[in-house]
């Protein structure tokens, strides 16, 4: 920069400012160029060129503001305005800083993200290392975040004489801010505890609340479960760690259902393992062939209770698959054993023969003469 023709210029403040805008000028087309030039060479390297791609913005922020910061870090103390564009620009610098930190820790969730996806069959694998990279990035997030908000209350020095004071009666801060932010570090810590231990993963089945659903979606903070009528049950995190539920795929998404069925005592049961077999065989696109079983599991005084057991690949399947076996039993039984059905049997008559029969079978027997005299009294006269 050649400084005779900025000695024309009346104010030094005026000189400083026009410097300044031509640095932050050459800063961004320089910024410009590198982008375009790195992006190029990293087609063939997935995760260096997502990360550019999600930086590209707070680069071209950076570059600028790198060399406004260079141009009034050198210049004079005196000037009238020089504390406050410093502190202006270190602020823009921290939050530009930090909008990169997000954009590279977003990047790595991305670029794992695509290369484990989970519309495959078998996405176990897949689906436990989406849910720890989801929720880790996202307390990393929360951390980058609180360090720039830190970093930027820290230029004031009212700010830093209040971190003193804190530092200073530490037992007594913590203690508050303990207590006044327990559910936001209890949710903290449970994502922390789900990210490793992994009680429920992205796409579980499980059972919340007696709801049926898929876990949809997990932040820093709470679990989103799509219940099976499209509803969306929004859980705390910490919930899952405090709270018995049930995974239905924590190993595997395969899944034993049962059928229940009352009939009568005189239903013979091979015919309906072999219809069970018939209609498992017929309904390939639901049954896994794994499991499939007919047993006599109960009975009372009127009827018997029968079990049916089939397997699917997944719940969905196997939900379809006992519907689809209850109601084509049923229909076996109607059509050709109607007499099967649960029957309640009971002797029907008034109350007259009814009182009668109870007293022919507690009146006493004739005997002796009596008998004589009774037997003489149906002879006809001679």
């Amino acid at each position: 920069m050649n400084p005779a023709w900025l000695e024309f210029l009346p104010w030094p403040e005026l000189r400083v400012c026009l410097v300044a805008l031509l640095v932050a000028g050459i800063g961004s087309l320089l910024g410009s160029w590198l982008i375009r030039l790195f992006t190029r060479l990293s087609r063939a390297l997935p995760f260096a060129h997502e990360m550019l791609q999600r930086a590209r913005q707070p680069i071209r922020l950076l570059m600028p503001l790198l060399g406004v910061q260079m141009v009034i870090g050198a210049a004079s103390d005196d000037l009238l305005w020089i504390d406050g564009a410093r502190r202006i620009v270190s602020l823009a610098m921290i939050a530009a800083f930090t909008w990169l930190g997000l954009r590279a820790a977003d990047a790595v969730q991305r670029v794992i993200v695509m290369r484990h996806p989970v519309n495959v069959a078998d996405n176990l694998q897949a689906r436990r290392i989406q849910t720890q990279t989801r929720v880790l990035v996202r307390t990393l997030s929360v951390f980058v975040v609180i360090f720039g908000v830190a970093s930027m209350l820290m230029t004031f020095p009212a700010a830093r004489q209040f971190g003193t004071s804190l530092l200073a009666s530490a037992g007594l801060a913590g203690l508050a801010v303990g207590f006044a932010a327990k559910p936001v570090l209890g949710n903290l810590i449970a994502g922390l505890q789900i990210a490793l231990t992994q009680p429920i993963r992205l796409d579980d089945v499980v059972i919340v609340d007696n709801e049926w659903g898929r876990i949809e979606e997990i932040s820093g903070s709470y679990v989103v479960v799509r219940v099976w009528d499209d509803r969306r049950l929004v859980v705390p995190l910490q919930w899952f760690i405090e709270h018995p539920f049930q995974n239905w795929t924590r190993r595997t998404s395969s899944l034993t259902g049962s059928v229940f069925l009352w009939v009568d005592y005189t239903t013979p049961l091979e015919p309906l393992r072999q219809e069970v077999t018939r209609l498992c065989e017929e309904a390939r696109h639901l049954w896994d062939g794994r499991v499939k079983v007919l047993q006599l599991v109960d009975t009372n005084e009127r009827a018997i209770q029968l079990r049916v057991l089939a397997s699917s690949a997944d719940s969905s399947l196997n939900w379809d698959l006992r519907c689809y076996l209850r109601e084509n039993l049923v229909n076996f039984i109607q059509n050709h054993y109607p007499h099967c059905l649960p029957q309640l049997r009971a002797t029907v008559g008034s109350a007259a023969d009814t009182e009668a029969e109870a007293d022919t079978r507690t009146a006493p027997a004739p005997s002796g003469k009596d008998d004589q005299v009774v037997e003489a009294e149906r002879q006809p006269p001679v």
